[in-house]
């Protein structure tokens, strides 16, 4: 842990909600061996309804969601016109709605995107952050905790059911064997806590959600990635792309880079030399023989790794390649896990961490 005066790997980066519940080590153990339950209510969400729903987003989205039946979820991505990451959300169908969330403060952009390309389409995108709060359950015993509150289990990997007084429970694949998010109503979201921890799972803080995230290797958009980022290099075809689907915006690259195998860069594990004093901090950079070869992303302390942070680097950078990440008093040195590095085509590594990444293929 760290010593007086330092702050852990990964504390500060949602203010907005607590970093941990006393324990961010035991409440990460009880990810990996049980469940536990986090308040990622910080989380932008829309909800999109109307008749030409489906139809419409898949125009705009990268993942094919055309048919995208009821009661089951995906990922997905806006893209810009050169095929760069602007918006990555989690998608949501039951009933006659699509709930998208994403990231803290992403809602402002993303909806005027989506209501400038309305047109003639029956569809209502609409803010509903302010109706609903996301509570995630984490760990191998996820659907005992659901069951036990007395919520019905969505089918893995990615099945959604609405809940009987608003929002939805959506089961997802990430991070650690087994999850769920409840988008629950926000008046109700201390309630909804309370349900969950008496059901068996542990209150946990983000630091432990994010740590197990890391290990999955799963990109967080704006923290892993930067404004040049293409889905192929951070994992994201087939879990958010649909290679086969047209009709969205920056398809073009993705299209050419998918023929080709050779995106620029790739998001690999990280792991740190010397403890947890002295640690880089999203954004700094990777470098070989004082070289910048890429860029941090997510820093964490995990249970068991220790100190890593996920990194965007260069393809050609070796997998044995002494680096080191952070400057001046951050500067550490730095080892990629080999079992982190995808194939040339961008898809997910074959290492434990890529066990748990699925998404909807077809």
């Amino acid at each position: 842990m760290s010593g007086p005066g330092q702050t852990l790997p990964g504390a500060d980066s949602d203010p907005q909600v607590p970093a941990h519940r006393g324990d961010p080590l035991a409440e990460q153990r009880a990810m990996a061996r049980a469940a536990a339950v986090v308040d990622r209510g910080h989380r932008g969400v829309i909800a999109v309804t109307g008749e030409d729903r489906l139809s419409w987003l898949h125009l705009l989205l990268t993942q094919h969601v055309s048919e995208l039946p009821a009661d089951t979820g995906t990922e997905a991505l806006v893209l810009d016109i050169n095929g760069r990451v602007l918006h990555h959300m989690v998608v949501g169908h039951t009933r006659d709605t699509v709930y998208l969330d994403t990231e803290p403060g992403e809602v402002p952009e993303l909806l005027g995107y989506l209501q400038k390309m309305v047109f003639w389409s029956k569809v209502e995108p609409r803010d509903a952050t302010g109706e609903l709060a996301v509570l995630s359950v984490v760990g191998p015993e996820t659907a005992d905790v659901l069951a036990a509150a007395g919520v019905d289990v969505p089918a893995p990997p990615h099945g959604a059911l609405a809940l009987p007084d608003g929002g939805v429970a959506r089961r997802m694949a990430w991070p650690g064997t087994d999850a769920a998010d409840l988008l629950v109503p926000r008046e109700a979201q201390g309630a909804w806590w309370d349900r969950l921890t008496e059901a068996g799972a542990r209150p946990a803080g983000t630091m432990a959600f994010e740590a197990l995230r890391v290990e999955a290797l799963r990109p967080r958009v704006h923290v892993d990635t930067d404004d040049r980022t293409i889905p192929h290099e951070v994992g994201w075809i087939g879990s958010a792309v649909h290679l086969t689907k047209g009709c969205y915006r920056g398809q073009e690259t993705v299209a050419r880079v998918a023929n080709l195998g050779r995106p620029p860069r790739r998001l690999v594990l990280l792991h740190f030399d010397g403890g947890d004093e002295r640690l880089p901090v999203p954004g700094d950079a990777v470098l070989r023989e004082g070289r910048p070869v890429g860029r941090v992303g997510t820093v964490a302390l995990h249970h068991e790794l220790g100190p890593v942070a996920l990194a965007l680097v260069k393809r050609s950078v070796p997998v044995d390649a002494e680096l080191v990440a952070g400057a001046d008093d951050r500067a550490a040195p730095a080892a990629i896990d080999p079992t982190s590095v995808p194939p040339e085509d961008g898809t997910p590594p074959p290492g434990r961490a890529a066990q748990i990444r699925g998404g909807l293929r077809g």
